[in-house]
């Protein structure tokens, strides 16, 4: 018998590796956990600018930025926990706390207000600590961990209060030595043009800024979004997932101590009972700005986007001299519409990859 040569095998097919594949406009855009975020600031923008005269004036503008700046502050932080897979109940609080120690430290020991400052620092770090510390420890779910610092906060707040000051507010510390400078840092004033912007604004760009670069930039983002996406594959992966954790709870505390010492400096009193119920706001603006609740997907500009739908809602419904009653009910409405809009745009992303 005559062998006959074997056959040829087939070519392989021409397989190109898919991160040379470009990428179309639209579908980075429909990636992009902010998108539904934006489209509705668009429409809240347009929608005041129509129906308020005055919403576009450029003091009106400066007032919204204030208003999206004090909540976006402490968004930002809560953007990152939420995307690390967890919730902090206790931050609104967190952030009377820490204007609170700075304020009857000084009083006080009469020292130097920037004294009170650092130690608040410490003991507000210390807190966020503690929350991670005891989640990563008890494996508890964080709701039940920072519930439990959110009551032991609001009792601190006034207990210790009453017992200092004999009332619900602190003392006056305008006159003691080094308030100008702590003011100049915390609570100045920035005149740019026609526009006066608070230094909150500052700090919420900046900090915006460096969220982002530390989620798409740094091995800390990764480990971030792959504590959220599943923390035990994380862990299988040599991910520091504990240590990640506790970092976010301590980026909320640091970011709850900006906040307190803008307060304090910005009217030298502090009502002990304030920042109850501000935690929801953090949290709807990280939702609305695309964050899932189940973690491991969400975006520091989408938080930003999502306090500047609130600064605009908050203060627009104030310029079309509607009944403020009615805040509520719009927030409510943009955080369900906010949610289906990004759950959609995700599906979308997800069919066309």
């Amino acid at each position: 018998m005559t062998a006959t040569a074997p056959a040829p095998a087939p070519a392989p097919a021409d397989r190109t590796d898919e991160r040379l594949v470009r990428t179309s406009l639209l579908r980075r855009l429909l990636g992009r956990p902010e998108l539904g975020a934006v489209v509705g600031a668009a429409a809240v923008f347009v929608f005041f600018s129509v129906v308020a005269d005055t919403f576009l004036q450029a003091n009106s503008l400066s007032t919204v930025l204030y208003s999206a700046s004090t909540i976006g502050i402490m968004a930002v932080p809560v953007a990152l926990l939420m995307i690390g897979g967890e919730f902090d109940l206790s931050a609104g609080v967190m952030v009377t706390s820490s204007a609170l120690i700075s304020s009857m430290f000084s009083y006080q020991m009469t020292a130097n207000v920037w004294v009170g400052v650092l130690v608040s620092l410490v003991v507000t770090l210390a807190i966020g600590f503690f929350n991670g510390f005891m989640l990563t420890r008890t494996r508890l779910p964080s709701f039940i961990i920072t519930l439990g610092t959110f009551l032991m906060l609001t009792g601190l707040n006034l207990g210790f209060t009453k017992l200092i000051s004999g009332t619900v507010s602190t003392k006056s510390i305008g006159d003691m030595e080094g308030f100008e400078s702590a003011k100049a840092l915390f609570a100045s004033r920035l005149t740019i043009g026609d526009v006066t912007l608070k230094v909150t604004v500052l700090w919420w760009i900046g900090l915006v800024v460096l969220a982002t670069w530390i989620l798409l930039r740094t091995r800390a983002g990764n480990w971030i979004f792959a504590s959220g996406g599943g923390a035990d594959a994380a862990r299988a992966v040599g991910v520091p997932v504990d240590k990640t954790k506790i970092g976010l709870y301590m980026g909320v505390a640091l970011c709850a101590w900006i906040s307190g010492q803008h307060i304090l400096f910005s009217f030298d009193v502090v009502q002990s009972g304030e920042g109850v119920g501000n935690e929801f706001l953090y949290i709807i603006a990280a939702v609305i700005g695309g964050c899932l609740m189940t973690g491991g997907y969400g975006s520091a500009i989408g938080s930003a986007v999502g306090a500047f739908i609130f600064g605009m809602t908050s203060n627009g419904i104030v310029y079309a001299e509607w009944n403020p009653d009615w805040f509520k009910f719009f927030l409510g409405a943009m955080l369900l519409l906010a949610t289906l809009l990004n759950a959609w745009v995700r599906k979308r992303a997800e069919a066309t990859t």
